[in-house]
Formats: structure tokens, sequence, C-alpha cells
């Protein structure tokens, strides 16, 4: 009974939570080990001379695709990322209606990442080129109004690109 109400509940909340989110691109790959996804981006990281941005969060969450499309949009802000970072999408996902297995990645990855859900979502996790975490952003200071600021959210980028960490 108590499975028949969760998953009735998902349902009429489904709607709910992708209000607002309009055409925004869904970029999180809900298929995917976000663990694996991380250790694959790394691997390119190392062999670029790049860092890992990993943006956690999902598919279920507007400010993290309204995020995903800020960056992408914006042509300083894409060129930016792509010259000095691997960047990802680690898809986030607790829901026990998912699995055990959906619940132990969620559980690992958050480990993995120095429980960067405290922030809430998006959340932007940087990586150096050994996988270790060298800075957690929390994506509201990045915002202005129902969006992202520019200023903000190139000012971020660029303190932590391999060079600015490294001298």
């Amino acid at each position: 009974m108590k499975k028949v109400l969760t998953t009735a509940l998902v349902a009429l909340m489904l709607p709910i939570a992708t209000m607002g989110q309009g055409n925004l691109k869904r970029v999180y790959n809900e298929d995917i080990n976000p663990l694996e996804q991380i250790d694959s981006a790394l691997k390119r990281a190392k062999s670029e001379g790049k860092f890992v941005a990993c943006q956690v969060g999902g598919n279920w969450c507007p400010w993290c695709l309204r995020f995903a499309d800020f960056i992408t949009s914006d042509s300083v802000i894409n060129a930016l990322i792509k010259e000095n970072f691997i960047y990802i999408h680690a898809n986030y996902n607790p829901r026990k209606s998912l699995g055990a297995e959906k619940q132990e990645q969620a559980k690992l990855l958050m480990k993995r990442l120095n429980n960067p859900a405290r922030f809430g979502f998006p959340v932007i996790v940087i990586l150096d080129e050994n996988g270790k975490v060298i800075h957690t952003q929390d994506s509201s200071f990045l915002e202005e109004g129902k969006g992202y600021d520019k200023n903000k959210v190139e000012r971020f980028f660029k303190s932590w690109t391999p060079q600015s960490t490294k001298g």
C-alpha cells in the first residue's frame, strides 16, 4: 500500500516539479552510473590538462536545467568552460522508488563529492585532474532574479581553472 501511495504521489508531483522548465533541454543521463561518469571525465581531464566541473542535480530540478542552458548559451562562458574543464552533469536522485542500486549510487556520489547536497541544486563540484574535490559552489550565489548573473558565473569559473589554482 505504501509503495502504491508513493508511486501515485510521484506521478502527481512530476508535472509540478517540471513546471517552469519550459523547453529546457534535459541534460542529465539518468541511465548511467554517475561514479563511472566521473571516472571517465577524470581520465579525459588528466590527458587534456583540465579539471572536471561536475554539475550535480537532475532533470527534476528547474534551476539545474536553467544553469545548463545558461552556460551553453553564453559564448564567453561556454568557451571558458570548454578550454579549462571537462563538464559533466552528474545525476543525483535519492528517491527510494528507484531501487536499492540507484539509492546506493546516490549515497556513494554524495560521499565521493564531500556531500554537496547540503548546498541545494544545482551544485557545482570542481575536481582536480586526480579527482580531489578542490571547490564546491553553491549555485544560489551565482543567481540573479530568475536566472544567473553572467559576471558571477564567469568569475567563478575563471577562479577555478587549472591555471588560476596552480599559479
